[in-house]
């Protein structure tokens, strides 16, 4: 009994000793903390996550305490460039650290991995190459196949369905939310599956309601499966407890499905003999002609080809049409807000040719010169930093050997296999490079030659995170900045809109920020002189 009885009264003792002893070998431990705990523990950034208010946090930590920070005993929270995103992202950081990968997450088909969930910068970059040209800017912007299916979806979708809420030319109230996301749905999935293959939510109110309820059910519960994988499968597998709802295991099955089903479709296309060039699913012919080139070296199996193929789409799918989809409502929502610039980017739409009126149809204007408008580019921009579809971390792990981080003047050493992260909500709210940073003033993209060259390169490029950077951004900017831009362009050439409701419209604490409801009602005032 005396050995226990010993042992129990210096367990609090020897406890208290490896606290301490890990705290003083800690290199982190000189980093500015965000919390009295962080140094000792990561229970208190845990509990920020699940309380859904880490970007307010951070935001609040990195005013107070420099652009480096201490979030954990194994993780900090960078917010500059230099000694941040340039050395952490341009420099090709690891997403996992070998033991846990936290993009893990966004795996599907039972954890087929896709090029956005692989830890391996070498595996990321065998899939990338795969794909990275059809999603340039070169070939997204000539694309033959793409101009086409925009051509449909804006003609015979987008503009009947802001058509079909007015009566007798009077305004019309849009449900902005679904409809915006729709659009965006249905011209992602047309350019990865072709236009017959695609979806056709603006076509079918009731599955776009069907498909949108799907997917907006799973975003409450990311915490345990994404931050504590383990102790989740855990808990279900020996205790049959869920932390998990059983539904979003259900709602992830119908989206898969539903992605399988395009895959089908598009598979069937390619068997095909003649193809009309709008029907040409552009990235699932390149994608499976490439998994299986790879398969067929490796002796994989048709299957898997398949599955990863479906796992690689759905992941495009779902980002390319959420992010723009919640860009897009807050286009709205500020132009609304605007009149004034309201008015004057309706009168620079007017100098496209054609216009994007009903009477032009089946013709876009091309998308050259759509690129090309000075204004409908400052208002997308300004949105993008303002309103930051993803403006949560973006985790990485330092290399095996450290590195030192934070500016010149404020860097630290940190050993291998911290979690070091930046993130865009952040990056975007410098007012030293974006003054009265809090605003929505998309005049500040314009007439940038004359802020001189290293505050433009600041604000377009250093600053500005929108899409990431380095090796692993977002390989479908081009694309997402494409549809916006005609989205925003056919909306604003044939209407004028203003706020019946806009309860709840400030965005999510979280990873992706959609809205906090998706309740944006707009009043739609048919122009005069339009089609």
């Amino acid at each position: 009994m005396l050995p226990l009885l010993a042992l129990a009264l210096a367990s609090p003792f020897l406890f208290l000793a490896h606290v301490l002893y890990a705290y003083f070998a800690n290199p982190l431990r000189r980093i500015p903390a965000a919390h009295a705990l962080a140094p000792f523990t990561s229970l208190w950034i845990l509990s920020v996550r699940w309380r859904s208010i880490e970007n307010a946090t951070l935001k609040a930590a990195h005013d107070k305490l420099g652009p480096i920070v201490c979030l954990g005993p194994n993780e900090i929270s960078v917010n500059c460039v230099r000694g941040g995103i340039k050395d952490v992202y341009t420099g090709g950081f690891e997403k996992g650290n070998g033991t846990w990968g936290w993009y893990e997450f966004f795996e599907n088909f039972g954890g087929t991995p896709n090029m956005f969930s692989t830890s391996s910068n070498k595996i990321h970059s065998a899939r990338k190459r795969m794909l990275s040209n059809i999603y340039s800017k070169s070939v997204v912007v000539a694309s033959p196949a793409l101009f086409a299916q925009t051509c449909s979806i804006i003609y015979h979708r987008f503009l009947p369905a802001l058509a079909s809420t007015l009566s007798s030319n009077e305004p019309g109230v849009l449900h902005a939310y679904p409809v915006l996301n729709g659009a965006t749905m249905d011209i992602v999935t047309s350019y990865i599956f072709g236009l017959a293959s695609g979806s056709k939510l603006l076509l079918d109110p009731g599955q776009l309601a069907w498909f949108l309820d799907l997917y907006n059910s799973r975003r409450c519960f990311n915490f345990w499966p994404q931050e504590l994988p383990g102790l989740t499968s855990m808990l279900r597998r020996w205790f049959g407890y869920r932390l998990v709802p059983a539904f979003v295991d259900t709602a992830n099955t119908e989206i898969e499905k539903w992605t399988r089903n395009m895959c089908d479709r598009s598979a069937a296309v390619l068997g095909q003999s003649d193809v009309d060039v709008k029907d040409t699913p552009v990235v699932y012919q390149q994608l499976s002609a490439a998994l299986s080139k790879e398969a067929k070296k490796s002796g994989g199996e048709k299957t898997d080809v398949r599955r990863h193929a479906a796992s690689e789409v759905l992941d495009h799918l779902a980002a390319g049409f959420d992010t723009s989809g919640i860009t897009l409502v807050y286009v709205v929502h500020e132009l609304s807000m605007h009149p004034d610039i309201q008015a004057r980017l309706h009168a620079e739409l007017l100098t496209l040719s054609p216009p994007i009126l009903p009477s032009s149809a089946p013709t876009l204007p091309d998308p050259k010169t759509v690129e090309a408008l000075p204004l409908l580019h400052a208002v997308i921009w300004e949105t993008l930093r303002l309103h930051s579809a993803i403006p949560g971390a973006q985790p990485r792990f330092t290399p095996a050997q450290g590195c030192r981080l934070g500016p010149e003047d404020q860097s630290y050493f940190v050993p291998g296999g911290v979690r070091v992260s930046a993130s865009a909500g952040l990056l975007h709210a410098n007012e030293q490079v974006y003054e009265r940073a809090e605003e929505w003033r998309p005049d500040r993209w314009l007439n940038l030659e004359s802020v001189g060259e290293e505050k433009r390169r600041d604000m377009e490029s250093r600053w500005f995170w929108a899409f990431g950077s380095g090796g692993r951004m977002c390989v479908g900017s081009h694309l997402a900045v494409y549809q916006m831009k005609y989205i925003v362009a056919a909306m604003y050439s044939n209407y004028t809109t203003k706020i019946v409701n806009d309860m709840d419209i400030e965005q999510s604490d979280a990873y992706t920020a959609p809205p906090r409801s998706d309740k944006l009602m707009i009043e739609l005032v048919k122009h005069v002189k339009t089609g």
